[in-house]
């Protein structure tokens, strides 16, 4: 230890004013050792808070996941997970008409404390009470495509369905000059999308007195091999001599419109009656470019999907979003197929985003 005296026990002023640098330097070292050690330990428990942080993850979760209208769903969505810097978890049942599946992943994602979700409902009335755990558990969810019989979510983003049937309805009537009998497809009890569509196309017919609906009570169900079988069914008792006694049909979404499509080529009909369908397909552009279908309405699945997450995601921020979001319905034909901007919706360049 430092002495400020001398052997005679003096005071060595040079030995003092050397004390007390030395002790001043100790305490600028202290005190730069302890801003060190606050700073390490303000960057441990940031570096700690970041890495707790938790992710923004969204459940997105189709009706199904076999028919293409979902795959530009997904892509949708995954476009708004790299613009929003957001993770999107995709999962839905196989097929469209596996209520207790889809419940299943609600419920799971519920228990996975997901940031949110994203659903398009298989059942207007069996989703309500899982949408409705969810946000009470504090997780939004977002409906898209197909309605809820609720008002318990942050906002419904779909098409205008209804609409969507009326522009069908009225091009069958144009195409047939307002005279002739129809029948309709339906696809199945509880998808609040296509009922809404069925109801439309029928309002839209009504209104033609010279145009008589023969049959609108047969439903396709959920996969093109059972639209196909049900489309058999319906058409069979209206042929004659080879012919359909029939003169337009109407069939509400992808699946059903397929069905419809192959039933009338296997039975050499396709192009014989003015046939009308909602969504795309490859198989249904190539029937509309070479007649055997004359009108598709189209959705913009991708647009869908898109502002689902979109819109989530603005709730998750704390941002005013519309209950309502219409994403739009158009009328393509083989007259505006080529169109560059209804070229987009029937064939959807879907590989920047799905590998």
């Amino acid at each position: 230890m430092l002495s400020g005296l001398d052997v005679k026990g003096r005071v060595d002023a040079g030995k003092v004013r050397a004390i007390h640098r030395e002790g001043i330097r100790m305490k600028e070292s202290l005190i730069v050792r302890i801003v060190a050690l606050a700073g390490f330990s303000a960057g441990l428990c940031l570096g700690a808070f970041a890495a707790d942080k938790p992710e923004t993850v969204i459940a997105v979760i189709p009706k199904g996941t076999t028919h293409e209208f979902w795959k530009s769903i997904h892509a949708g969505a995954v476009k708004a997970e790299r613009e929003l810097n957001v993770k999107t978890i995709w999962k839905g049942p196989l097929k469209e008409d596996d209520r207790e599946q889809q419940i299943r992943v609600v419920e799971n994602f519920i228990s996975q404390r997901v940031s949110g979700i994203v659903l398009a409902p298989l059942d207007d009335v069996a989703l309500r009470g899982p949408v409705s755990a969810a946000m009470k558990a504090g997780i939004p969810v977002v409906i898209m495509d197909s309605g809820l019989k609720s008002e318990d979510y942050v906002s419904f983003v779909a098409t205008d369905n209804y609409k969507g049937g009326m522009m069908a309805g009225e091009h069958l009537a144009s195409l047939l000059n307002g005279e002739g009998k129809v029948v309709m497809l339906r696809y199945q009890e509880g998808s609040a999308s296509t009922m809404e569509r069925e109801k439309g196309f029928l309002d839209a017919i009504a209104k033609f007195q010279g145009i008589r609906v023969v049959s609108a009570n047969q439903y396709g169900g959920a996969t093109t091999e059972s639209a196909y079988k049900a489309s058999e069914n319906l058409l069979n008792p209206l042929k004659q001599g080879g012919k359909l006694t029939i003169d337009g049909i109407f069939c509400p979404n992808e699946s059903t419109t397929f069905g419809m499509l192959r039933a009338l080529q296997d039975g050499g009909l396709a192009g014989a009656v003015k046939f009308v369908g909602f969504d795309s397909s490859e198989k249904l552009v190539e029937a509309l470019r070479n007649g055997s279908i004359h009108g598709l309405i189209l959705q913009n699945p991708m647009k869908m999907g898109y502002l689902g997450v979109k819109t989530l995601v603005s709730h998750l921020r704390g941002e005013k979003v519309e209950k309502r979001i219409d994403t739009g319905v158009t009328l393509v034909t083989r007259e505006n197929m080529d169109q560059p901007q209804i070229r987009e919706l029937l064939v959807p360049d879907l590989s920047q985003w799905l590998e």
